[in-house]
């Protein structure tokens, strides 16, 4: 539907997906209506755009220059963003439904949410495939095979030709992939800190695919296990140093034949 959106607007020699990362996003689907009901002016439309917007207002008036749109290209538009609004209405209604199918496995769901990444509808979706318990997998390298998210491994004269993944399971892979982006950009996680040294060995997108497959092999722990997931990012990582900094030093001490006894400092109050 974007692609034809995007498709539309350039018949009228209007530029507006080159300046606007998300065509579809908040901003962009205002200046649609707005285009769809026949508006004209580039500083109202620009209004519309929100504050955070990157592109420089010149940018948005030279790529709104040709507004406003031919009469039949503007009754199509219309027909698509509604056509836009009737998807949205049913994937929430459909998300409504899942949410009641599931309920009985909310324990497990917000077991999920834990981790970084996964949102409520994700862990739906991720119970919908797998099961609460993912009890069909033995092991976390079988579930991740079956996702398809795990190295592959073609041979031919005892030679590895290919390590490219097993296609699997195409929703699976999808949302993994989705969960491995949110988890990455949530400031001082654990895999956060992992995608930062993977990048200059492996590069962005490969570096995704590791994390994703570390999450995977984490979900089924998770579900299989019935864990709670626990951050090891920098600061927890940083803390857990200190500690085992400090039983080390105990240790020396000790052999020294000195007697040790480590207790927090108690907080004054002043």
């Amino acid at each position: 539907m974007q692609n034809q959106i995007e498709a539309l607007l350039e018949e009228n020699r209007i530029k507006l997906s080159s300046v606007v990362t998300d065509l579809l996003g908040a901003s962009g689907y205002r200046m649609l209506k707005a285009l769809a009901q026949g508006e004209s002016d580039p500083e109202k439309l620009l209004a519309l755009a929100a504050n955070n917007l990157k592109a420089s207002p010149e940018e948005l008036k030279d790529a709104l220059s040709e507004a406003p749109m031919a009469e039949l290209s503007r009754k199509v538009l219309t027909m698509q963003l509604e056509e836009l609004d009737l998807i949205d209405r049913h994937i929430a209604a459909l998300s409504r439904e899942l949410e009641e199918a599931l309920r009985s496995q909310q324990e497990a769901v917000v077991r999920l949410c834990e981790m970084p990444g996964v949102r409520e509808d994700a862990a739906w979706q991720m119970i919908a495939e797998i099961g609460p318990e993912a009890a069909v997998f033995d092991t976390p390298e079988q579930m991740a095979s079956w996702i398809g998210v795990c190295p592959g491994r073609e041979e031919s004269a005892g030679e590895s030709t290919s390590n490219r993944s097993p296609k699997g399971n195409r929703t699976m892979r999808r949302l993994l992939n989705q969960i491995a982006w949110g988890a990455v950009r949530t400031k001082d996680s654990f895999f956060q800190e992992l995608f930062r040294r993977l990048i200059p060995r492996l590069g962005v997108h490969k570096a995704v695919w590791a994390v994703a497959h570390r999450i995977a092999r984490l979900i089924w722990k998770v579900l299989h296990e019935k864990v709670h997931y626990i951050e090891r990012g920098p600061l927890a990582m940083d803390a857990l140093a200190m500690k085992r900094r400090v039983a080390r030093l105990t240790r020396q001490m000790q052999k020294l034949g000195y007697t040790i006894e480590v207790k927090p400092i108690a907080a004054t109050t002043v």
